[in-house]
């Protein structure tokens, strides 16, 4: 299932063991950190809920793609085009999309999103990365919210369901 798409909608234990852990391999080690993990979880959960792979903009018609993809719900023009010319991730980006067989320009690692979670949790590891501050400590959940905020700047955050789903990623990581 590495390759190809799990079922949706999935469990978090299935996210992490089917996905974020082979995203993780194919970066270096000091990326994948327990603080790192729950960040990728939390989000995932935040962002899709783990049930949609690009963004649903009329629940009467989820079949319609919104402007974001993947798991961890990534724009052409903002997390892609970041991670792949950022100085702190170009050069692991380009490393993951040689990996997963993507040509790592904006269009096509934005139309392989869809179709590829490990290339979207893998980025998203690298978006997270081009931050500079440390990653919030385990059981931070305003810091990490703050930091999805300065990350992910979402369009319309929805802060009263963070605290749910940072825990939750805590729980499934045995963190909590």
């Amino acid at each position: 299932m590495s390759n190809q798409m799990a079922a949706l909608p999935m469990t978090p234990q299935v996210f992490v063991g089917e996905i974020m852990e082979p995203a993780l391999d194919l970066l270096p080690a000091k990326m994948g950190s327990i603080e790192a993990r729950i960040m990728l979880l939390a989000i995932a959960l935040q962002e899709s809920g783990l049930a949609h792979r690009w963004q649903v903009v009329d629940r009467s018609r989820p079949w319609i793609k919104g402007p974001a993809r993947g798991l961890l719900q990534f724009e052409r023009g903002g997390g892609v085009k970041g991670v792949l010319t950022h100085a702190a991730s170009r050069d692991y980006a380009a490393d993951v999309c040689l990996a997963r067989g993507v040509v790592a320009a904006p269009q096509q690692v934005y139309d392989a999103l869809d179709r590829d979670d490990i290339l979207a949790v893998a980025l998203g590891r690298l978006l997270l990365w081009t931050d500079p501050r440390a990653l919030p400590a385990v059981g931070d959940h305003l810091g990490a919210w703050n930091l999805y905020q300065r990350v992910w700047r979402p369009g319309r955050p929805h802060p009263n369901t963070w605290l749910g789903h940072y825990r939750a990623a805590c729980a499934a990581l045995g963190a909590a």
